[in-house]
């Protein structure tokens, strides 16, 4: 069992990308970092590639879209460490066949739904009761500015022609799930966020960002290890507050 002196934090798609380098940046701040990975053996790679540095990661096989794995993955973190403090709910896509309302695969469409935000709440529904353990359980939901509907309605909004209906709608549900968590959870030491990583240099971007994934990973990993707990939680960007 983990000592309770320690910080529990699971990182969903860790294996690469922005999730790669939180579960490296929470290690590196001496938190005990469960890497989720879909494919066991990029994840195991993933924890090689961090141990030549001197961290050390633990991998937990989760794909967010099986069930199975959900409760197998919780059932394993209760055995070994009884709690959980931080959730990452960082695993998502962006599907080439999405696009404007009128033109986007409805298959695109619902398997971004599926990953970006069925995935993560089911997720999050099998860890509360590890987190509800926590003194103080922290809810990273990696979002989009895409999600706010607020800058989707802003003509003068550098993004506002990106139309891509399933994406954008999928991060407005997660960052929904970030609401209606701190409404449900405000009474309790757990607190979600909405945490912007803006365009980075991944896979999911097509390698378009401008931002590499261990600049993006900074502020996520600052929201996670916070102690602050208002019951309010944030959709936070790197520089500053995002309307919802």
């Amino acid at each position: 069992m983990t000592k309770s002196s320690d910080r529990i934090a699971l990182v969903t798609g860790a294996n690469k990308g922005i999730g790669y380098e939180i579960a490296k940046q929470l290690a590196e701040a001496n938190v005990v970092v469960l890497l989720g990975a879909r494919d066991l053996s990029r994840g195991r790679e993933a924890a090689a590639r961090l141990a030549s540095q001197g961290i050390d990661v633990s991998v937990i096989r989760l794909d967010i879209c099986d069930p199975e794995s959900i409760a197998s993955a919780a059932a394993g973190i209760d055995a070994k460490h009884g709690r959980l403090d931080i959730l990452v709910n960082n695993a998502g896509i962006a599907d080439y066949a999405d696009g404007a309302p009128s033109v986007a695969s409805l298959d695109a469409v619902r398997r971004e739904l599926e990953t970006n935000f069925i995935g993560p709440l089911a997720v999050t529904q099998a860890m509360l009761p590890l987190l509800r353990k926590s003194d103080a359980g922290r809810i990273i939901n990696m979002t989009s500015s895409l999600g706010s509907l607020t800058l989707n309605g802003d003509p003068s909004w550098p993004f506002y022609d990106v139309r891509l209906i399933g994406y954008n709608a999928s991060k407005a549900a997660l960052n929904l799930l970030t609401i209606q968590l701190n409404a449900e959870l405000r009474d309790t030491g757990i607190t979600a966020v909405s945490a912007c990583p803006g365009l980075v240099n991944t896979d999911l971007s097509g390698h378009r960002g401008d931002r590499m994934p261990s600049e993006a990973a900074v502020f996520p990993v600052e929201l996670a290890l916070s102690n602050v707990h208002d019951g309010k939680g944030a959709y936070q960007g790197a520089e500053g507050p995002i309307p919802w």
